[in-house]
């Protein structure tokens, strides 16, 4: 059968060709969800790595996150995934050291503009900032903070916020406190 494409409908050619190239470009669907939410999901995915890239200021797709959750606290630890990337591995580290001083002055913006809502925790850790540490530190390939608290709520808000952000980055970290 031979098919002369001026009787095809552009329309169906196009859809035909994006549909082929979109199915190379994303994720299987998992299962239990409707098309229609894997493409707002695949939507909601892509709309966080751009607004994470402005307000991290670094590649979302050049960078690994991670977040563990401690018995004292938890850590956001992100590291370029090319150890010889000079330019991620400056940008993390500032991002980083950046982020710990503003969660120590209750200034939890980044996270906001990152995720366009507020996560959980954010407002037992604003109220309680006195009674949680943030430090920063220099790992191989980027940096880490780790949030400590000895006080129990500050402690459940932290776990809330890293479980949270584990959830919205789907880094497949446990969601359990580390033994």
């Amino acid at each position: 059968m031979h098919i002369h494409l001026r009787c095809v409908p552009t329309a169906f050619v196009l859809a035909l060709l994006v549909g082929a190239g979109a199915h190379a470009q994303h994720s299987a669907m998992p299962p239990g969800m409707t098309h229609e939410e894997h493409l707002r999901q695949l939507q909601n995915d892509a709309d966080l790595k751009k607004r994470g890239a402005a307000a991290m200021g670094f590649d979302q797709e050049t960078t690994t996150h991670h977040f563990n959750l401690t018995a004292e606290g938890g850590r956001i630890t992100v590291t370029a995934n090319n150890p010889s990337d000079a330019t991620s591995v400056a940008q993390i580290r500032a991002h980083l050291a950046e982020i710990a001083a503003a969660f120590a002055n209750g200034d939890f913006g980044a996270p906001f503009a990152t995720h366009s809502e507020v996560p959980p925790g954010v407002s037992t850790l604003r109220d309680r900032k006195g009674l949680v540490r943030y430090e920063y530190k220099d790992t191989p390939n980027g940096g880490r903070v780790v949030m400590t608290s000895a006080n129990s709520e500050a402690l459940t808000a932290i776990h809330g916020f890293l479980r949270y952000q584990i959830r919205e980055h789907a880094t497949s970290d446990t969601l359990s406190v580390e033994k």
